[in-house]
């Protein structure tokens, strides 16, 4: 009987009563701080640091061709809030998916899903620089939904399914506020729904590793290591990732902005209510150049900051002035 075999002998012979992650708590509550982080920390005047450091920047993506911005800036924060969100995220989700399925699957999930992340982003928002990790942490999220997708038969418990879908839609929602980078959101979740069906798959209920079957065990039946529904969700995914991927690296590359042939798409980042506008609020300097030097003067509150005259600084005049008029 399977039941007197000693544990290790069972790859996925018991079934599972429920996954072994509290979802509201460790992912509502935790990547709602992660977001309140962004808006938190959005104004602080790190923006140069930050650019020098990694940030992701469309332009010079395009431009320069610097495309390790789109995953040095998952590593990149806007404050200590905003790091100590995201590493709370890490403590309370990334350790349990990575003690289920290991450093290495789980780090290469993360990688990717930030990745993808940073590709939607840099598609719809083409001004200004962004950071943080939260692409890559709703990536973590989305491989939790295609994890009990593709996993459905070796759960017993199915409540879960309907805790996480809940939780999804409340963290999704919350990127309508300004500030925000929905995009990385949407498309770092994206990406980890897909990679959770080519990493994260388990064997099915029933099967018995060869390999470890004790000398003279005859095994009642031999089931195959995965169902046929697990196969067809790895090849589609694994397809749809490589398409993906590779779709919208060409069109960022070629310079192309997405929301000029999406006239709504900009609301799945921010919804203008009474109580907040999304319109990004423009800013007139006035400038002049005495010797090495370049002053920059806001119209609007009246201060002035002296800057080192350099081809960077005054090829992003307009960002040094939203600096200076923020």
């Amino acid at each position: 009987m399977c039941g007197e075999l000693p544990g290790q002998v069972l790859v996925s012979a018991l079934q599972r009563e429920s996954p072994t992650w509290p979802f509201f708590f460790d992912a509502c509550v935790v990547i709602f701080y992660d977001v309140s982080a962004l808006l938190i920390c959005w104004n602080d005047l790190f923006f140069f640091k930050l650019e020098k450091m990694g940030a992701l920047e469309v332009s010079k993506v395009v431009k320069s061709r610097q495309a390790w911005r789109m995953i040095s800036c998952i590593w990149l924060h806007a404050g200590v809030f905003h790091i100590l969100a995201n590493m709370l995220s890490l403590l309370f989700i990334g350790i349990r998916l990575e003690q289920e399925f290991g450093f290495v699957r789980i780090g290469m999930l993360y990688l990717i899903a930030g990745f993808g992340g940073s590709i939607l982003s840099s598609l719809f928002i083409q001004t200004g620089i962004s950071v943080g990790a939260s692409g890559a942490l709703f990536g973590l999220l989305g491989s939790m939904l295609s994890e009990l997708i593709t996993n459905w038969t070796i759960y017993s418990n199915k409540a879960p399914l309907l805790t996480l879908v809940l939780v999804i839609v409340i963290n999704l929602a919350m990127g309508i506020l300004p500030h925000v980078d929905n995009f990385a959101h949407i498309g770092g979740f994206i990406s980890g729904f897909l990679l959770g069906f080519v990493f994260l798959i388990r064997p099915q209920f029933g099967y018995v590793s060869q390999k470890k079957v004790p000398p003279g065990y005859i095994a009642p039946s031999r089931k195959p290591k995965h169902k046929t529904y697990q196969y067809v969700l790895w090849v589609c995914s694994l397809i749809l990732l490589i398409a993906g991927f590779a779709i919208g690296l060409i069109l960022l590359l070629r310079g192309v902005n997405l929301n000029e042939h999406c006239s709504w798409c900009h609301y799945m980042s921010c919804i203008p209510t009474p109580l907040w506008s999304c319109r990004n609020r423009q800013v007139y300097c006035q400038s002049t150049e005495f010797g090495k030097s370049l002053n920059l003067t806001c119209i609007s509150n009246g201060k002035s900051e002296i800057y080192p005259l350099t081809e960077e600084n005054t090829s992003q005049v307009q960002q040094l002035c939203s600096k200076l008029c923020g």
